[in-house]
């Protein structure tokens, strides 16, 4: 069981303005609270039990909601930055909260109706350093495909590395992985990078094992006011289960 959990909440959440020049995007109100406990209860169910977020714009909003994280069954430690660190920043920032583990990384405006039990024995049973999930959304390239083969092996993402031919499936990334430690060797420090298109594309191109756990699960995102409004509706009218 994986026990460490990083949720990416330091956004600024520009689509969403003028919501977001007072509440930090993660605590936007979903089905009567803020997705970001909604994606607490997600990762307590799955077995996290402690928390790494972190934290930029209105981060002490944040911060003095969630507090040390007793009240959801976990132990939540923080990471600032200034100035941002985008998604591969922020991840190797948060290194000594998570280092010497595996640990699973959610983005803070969405949330996927999956067992996290079933990702982590998938990821475990392949060896992979790591593992996205992805879905199948006829929508996929608008979010940027990720390519897989035959055996579920990640091969491509967003188009890279170049050179790599093949008949790949296409598919979406929801905002969910799993990363042995020996990730942070492939990040580098002090830097505003995405781990998708930087981290990722460094691993595919060195043919490191990396995998993509497939699901129809139900997905929400709060990305934009269209977005936030769906998601409100769907988590109140069928709620989630973990």
């Amino acid at each position: 069981m994986i026990r460490r959990a990083m949720v990416l909440a330091a956004g600024r959440g520009t689509r969403l303005a003028p919501l977001t020049d007072t509440t930090p995007k993660p605590l936007l109100p979903v089905a009567g609270r803020p997705l970001l406990e909604h994606i607490l209860e997600f990762l307590h169910a799955g077995g996290i039990r402690e928390v790494v977020i972190n934290l930029h714009h209105l981060g002490h909003a944040i911060e003095e909601r969630l507090g040390d994280g007793r009240r959801f069954g976990l132990r939540i430690q923080y990471s600032w930055e200034d100035p941002i660190l985008d998604t591969g920043g922020g991840i190797k920032r948060a290194e000594p909260l998570l280092g010497g583990e595996p640990f699973v990384v959610v983005n803070g405006d969405s949330l996927l109706e999956l067992h996290l039990e079933d990702v982590v024995a998938f990821h475990r049973a392949r060896g992979a350093l790591a593992t996205m999930v992805v879905r199948p959304d006829p929508e996929a390239a608008r979010y940027g495909l990720i390519e897989l083969d035959a055996e579920d092996r990640v091969r491509r993402v967003v188009g890279l590395p170049p050179g790599v031919e093949g008949t790949f499936r296409g598919f979406m990334f929801p905002g969910l992985h799993v990363f042995e430690p020996d990730i942070f060797g492939w990040m580098e420090p002090d830097a505003a990078y995405s781990v998708i298109r930087t981290t990722y594309v460094k691993l595919l191109a060195a043919g490191m094992s990396v995998y993509g756990f497939l699901t129809p699960a139900r997905w929400v995102n709060i990305d934009t006011p269209r977005a936030l409004a769906a998601a409100d509706l769907t988590l109140r009218t069928a709620p989630f289960r973990f």
